[in-house]
């Protein structure tokens, strides 16, 4: 059962912290990529560069992807790295060790609203359920003008292409989304793609 205490504090720290983090990309993947793959070392890459154009970095603050981001983004001397943690799940890891600034959340909702209010765009790399709930939230909140338009990013289309087509085919044909919901995402397959679509937010 969910403790008002909790979701009260939970948002008064979203309130308190949006005013001074400033211009923010949130990136989302999965935590089960390690330090030797693919994607780890293109999401190190990318937190780098989105930190060099003087952005932050804004992960979910645990290992994998998000672990990759921030080590990047730490790693440049413009952007902040800012890992966004939740503190009540057993079965979550500790926060990685490359974040300038931690903000930890009792409810994975709160959390959820922290990650997608403080940013300005948001970059989906490849990740599980919890991945996929991030990403359909940030586009249904776009689409239904309840989040200011924002590039929705998916990185690398050997991953997203079967989920992309099935949106683009299936639900179009079936009336449950239109075109112009499509058009809010696009696809990159490279790094310099993303930060094209991400530098002007």
């Amino acid at each position: 059962m969910m403790n008002t205490t909790h979701i009260i504090k939970d948002l008064e720290k979203i309130k308190k912290e949006q005013k001074d983090i400033g211009k923010s990309v949130t990136i989302f993947g999965g935590s089960r990529f390690k330090e030797d793959s693919f994607y780890y070392k293109k999401a190190k890459e990318l937190g780098k560069k989105i930190a060099d154009l003087g952005y932050n970095v804004i992960t979910g603050g645990s290992s994998g992807i998000m672990e990759g981001a921030n080590s990047g983004a730490i790693s440049s001397s413009s952007g902040k790295s800012i890992g966004i943690h939740i503190d009540n799940l057993p079965t979550e890891e500790k926060p990685n060790i490359y974040i300038d600034k931690k903000l930890e959340f009792h409810y994975f909702f709160t959390r959820k609203i922290a990650l997608i209010d403080y940013s300005g765009a948001y970059i989906i790399m490849p990740g599980g359920f919890g991945t996929l709930d991030e990403f359909f939230e940030v586009l249904n909140l776009v689409r239904t003008k309840n989040h200011k338009p924002s590039p929705i990013v998916l990185f690398d289309s050997n991953y997203w292409t079967k989920l992309y087509s099935f949106m683009s085919d299936t639900m179009l044909e079936y009336g449950t989304i239109n075109r112009d919901d499509l058009n809010l995402i696009s696809l990159a397959n490279s790094i310099d793609e993303v930060i094209d679509r991400v530098k002007d937010i």
